[in-house]
């Protein structure tokens, strides 16, 4: 079995790390850069940096605060907001990202998915989805511009159709669990990881060790992003790995 991840999640605005419930009740948190370079240290396998308002705010992401955080990690660094062209994919790679995950401009302009891993491989494509339940029992659907917007789109569906178009990973984030600290959405993590054949990180409620282990094993998630816990320092990285590892499931050290 390939080894699971452990991924912190800087969500950044105006250049410093957010945080917030529902994707409302934003909070500062912290310095990306300073952020970035203690998950190295902690010993996380990958970082997540998006620029939370970039797509609303209708802008290209902050390059500089991109290029500093990724002079800090020696882990691989995927980068999102506000990302609405192959140029654009260009200038996040250049600044030293690993990935790019889109999000609106996908939903948007679904042939940038299929321009973008064409031109970088499907390994840069990381397609975010931002998804919740609306009055339909067994229904996600997908919201875009930080959670504003509700497309109609069904999540599931739609992670189908990026998949194809050939997107290399999904991050799901559940905007009914984000921030909430009461667990991720293990039924939407599960279905999607039983629906396609890419890997599937999860995203939203994680509150404690026991969250991380449900939705790697239960939820099969391939990794499981975090943000509060880790900023806060409610939970350490590499306690966590020792947690997962005592009951079986593969991390890397």
């Amino acid at each position: 079995m390939l080894a699971k991840r452990v991924i912190p999640c800087l969500d950044v605005r105006e250049g410093i790390v957010v945080k917030g419930k529902k994707f409302k009740d934003i909070k500062n948190v912290d310095d990306p850069v300073k952020l970035a370079k203690y998950y190295n240290e902690q010993g996380a396998d990958e970082l997540v940096f998006y620029d939370i308002t970039a797509s609303h705010e209708k802008r290209k992401i902050m390059l500089d605060v991109v290029e500093r955080t990724a002079e800090e990690v020696f882990i691989p660094l995927t980068v999102g907001g506000g990302i609405k062209s192959i140029d654009d994919f260009t200038q996040i790679l250049r600044a030293g990202a690993d990935k790019v995950s889109i999000n609106s401009a996908a939903v948007k302009n679904p042939q940038l998915i299929k321009d973008a891993a064409l031109k970088f491989g499907s390994q840069c494509v990381v397609l975010s989805i931002d998804a919740k339940k609306v009055d339909k029992k067994d229904k996600w659907e997908v919201f875009v511009n930080g959670g504003r917007i509700n497309t109609g789109l069904d999540a599931i569906k739609w992670a189908k159709s990026g998949v194809e178009l050939g997107a290399g990973e999904i991050v799901i984030n559940s905007i009914d669990t984000d921030g909430i600290k009461n667990g991720y959405d293990i039924e939407l993590v599960k279905r999607l990881s039983l629906e396609v054949d890419v890997p599937i990180i999860a995203s939203g409620g994680a509150g404690k060790k026991e969250d991380f282990y449900q939705v790697l094993s239960e939820g099969k998630a391939s990794g499981a992003l975090a943000a509060s816990v880790f900023h806060f320092k409610e939970i350490f990285i590499d306690d966590l790995k020792e947690y997962l590892k005592s009951k079986d499931i593969p991390v890397r050290r």
